[in-house]
């Protein structure tokens, strides 16, 4: 039995002022509930421009968004209860405790107190953080500031999480258990819309993903099916260079 879909993009179109070229154009895509869905693309392909409509944080300029029924223009708090959203850029404050950090974006979402104190814990320990809960930021590696921006969106438990470069420029231990970790969020039947660099990463986790470019969905698929279907290719890594180019992307 199919899966219903919970997240409906109809013909989204996005054009930065003062720009003549749409980042996004014309984009449809659905994606069903506990999919890990895959947003590829080299840089300036429109996948953080997306992810940014989806999760509200920029207005299209064109086209319909429903998540889990609900127009994204019409039920915007409503739809923020559902998503987290974890951003490329650290979202911490250097100078508070891993603690501190969370209970105060975990007040934010309105979370009960009491709940919210044993959620961090252990959300904390399920990454090997709890040991530095009350540590401060500054004084965290790369890989345990990436860790903590992760949960930061996972506090009110949504049903939708939105992954930007989640592992990016973090070492292959945290990389590992982010990656592990990821898929036990997904097993819970948390839908993830993830973008990601890392063509093994998305190999490996995607159930299905797009592949952009110029703001244009060239490809989509599982992983699997992609490379069946370009049976001159090996990898996905090397379906998404024969799709977008070897040329650098700055």
């Amino acid at each position: 039995m199919n899966k219903p879909v919970v997240v409906d993009i109809q013909n989204l179109t996005k054009i930065y002022a003062g720009r003549h070229e749409a980042a996004v154009k014309n984009l449809d895509l659905q994606i069903c509930e506990g999919e890990f869905y895959g947003l590829l693309g080299p840089n300036g392909a429109g996948k953080t421009t997306t992810i940014s409509v989806i999760s509200s944080l920029l207005k299209p300029s064109n086209g319909n968004i429903v998540i889990h029924g609900y127009n994204l223009n019409d039920n915007l708090n409503k739809i923020k209860q559902l998503i987290g959203v974890v951003s490329q850029e650290i979202a911490l404050y250097n100078k508070m405790t891993a603690f501190e950090n969370l209970y105060y974006f975990g007040r934010l979402y309105g979370i009960d107190k009491g709940y919210l104190k044993k959620r961090i814990d252990f959300l904390l320990d399920r990454l090997g953080l709890l040991k530095y809960k009350n540590d401060k930021i500054l004084s965290f590696s790369g890989g345990m500031k990436r860790r903590i921006n992760l949960l930061a969106g996972l506090l009110h438990e949504p049903s939708i999480l939105i992954l930007d470069e989640p592992v990016v420029g973090v070492d292959v231990h945290s990389r590992n258990v982010i990656r592990e970790f990821l898929k036990e969020v997904n097993a819970d039947n948390t839908t993830i819309i993830y973008t990601s660099h890392i063509m093994e990463d998305a190999e490996k986790l995607c159930s299905r993903l797009s592949i952009l470019d110029y703001g244009e969905i060239v490809e989509q698929g599982s992983p699997h099916a992609l490379i069946t279907k370009h049976s001159d290719c090996s990898s996905l890594e090397e379906v998404f260079l024969k799709l977008t180019g070897q040329n650098l992307r700055d």
